[in-house]
């Protein structure tokens, strides 16, 4: 069951079932959703489904958010799954530059020579050079990982220093291969919110430092991405480089920053991402996190904590950790 925290616009997108009914494709309009199966034409499976015919149905949900003569459900009652099944997830690291710096600055060998002052300002030079070099770091995760913003979240017994990262993800609304900047947000269809957990202790290959980070251990449980609520429209987010990213654990804020802090927007990124991979309607983008990572407080994830994400205009998704294993 959900409570509805209203989204920005007269509408959003969701995925429903209940007890006996399968999972559909929902208009969400005042506390109320309809079932798109039943009163669009295609008779779309999901919202993936409306994504491929995006630009047709978007006029089309406009109108039917406005009519009270139709078969509306109360929300209440409803379970809210992940609002849309991604074919492809793209992930965008070390975006948020205070992000980025704190993580630095955590990390510090500890024999480096600088004060804390001085690694603070090293790094924070570097990240306005890869800004001006326009080169976001990106990578890919899986479909798996995606559950529901009221799921519970296993914690596997492997994991270490499980922790959250409460991010924007953009999802895409069409086709998009080599876009420009100023192209790619015709191909954004809206916005929804992902908590991108990690485990911190398999980031990087210790018995392979060359290779790098591990993005498959430490990022692609199943149930390792938190998705939605709701899926809202484009047009309803007036400024996606200024809203506010706020999680809480247990109640406390961990996490509070605007979207300004991104060193790479929306756009840049969708056209990054686009000059090598095809993009398909229905996939996520997402843009990174902020500060204030578990790594940060010295405060990992563990049984039974709650976490409470929300972004501007998007709602609030709500998971409770539960170790692997546990009742």
């Amino acid at each position: 069951m959900a409570t509805l925290v209203q989204p920005a616009g007269p509408f959003a997108l969701g995925t429903f079932s209940a007890p006996g009914v399968a999972a559909f494709p929902g208009l969400v309009a005042r506390e109320r959703v309809l079932n798109l199966r039943q009163v669009l034409a295609w008779e779309p499976s999901d919202v993936r489904a409306v994504l491929d015919r995006w630009e047709e149905a978007l006029p089309v949900l406009r109108t039917l958010a406005a009519e009270d003569a139709l078969d509306w459900q109360p929300l209440e009652g409803l379970r809210v799954r992940a609002p849309v099944e991604p074919r492809q997830i793209f992930q965008s690291g070390a975006n948020y530059r205070q992000h980025v710096i704190d993580l630095e600055v955590a990390h510090r060998s500890p024999d480096d020579p600088r004060t804390v002052e001085e690694a603070r300002a090293e790094i924070a030079a570097v990240m306005d050079r890869r800004a001006a070099e326009d080169l976001p770091y990106v990578f890919i995760g899986l479909p798996t990982t995606i559950a529901g913003p009221y799921d519970d979240v296993v914690l596997p017994s492997w994991a270490e220093q499980p922790d959250w990262e409460l991010e924007l993800a953009a999802v895409i609304g069409r086709p998009a291969y080599r876009v420009s900047v100023e192209e790619a947000p015709e191909y954004v269809a809206g916005y929804t919110i992902a908590n991108d957990l990690t485990d911190r202790a398999t980031v990087f290959r210790r018995d392979m430092k060359a290779i790098g980070t591990d993005w498959l251990r430490c990022k692609n449980t199943p149930g390792f991405t938190p998705l939605g609520p709701w899926l809202v429209p484009a047009e309803s987010i007036s400024d996606p480089g200024d809203l506010r990213v706020t999680l809480k654990l247990n109640g406390d804020t961990m996490q509070d920053e605007s979207t300004k802090d991104m060193l790479f927007g929306i756009a840049r990124l969708v056209s990054y991402i686009s000059q090598t991979a095809r993009l398909l309607p229905g996939d996520l983008v997402l843009t990174g996190s902020p500060a204030g990572n578990g790594i940060h407080w010295g405060r990992l994830l563990r049984d039974g904590d709650v976490m409470e994400g929300s972004i501007t205009g998007l709602g609030v998704q709500r998971t409770r950790c539960v170790a692997e294993g546990a009742a």
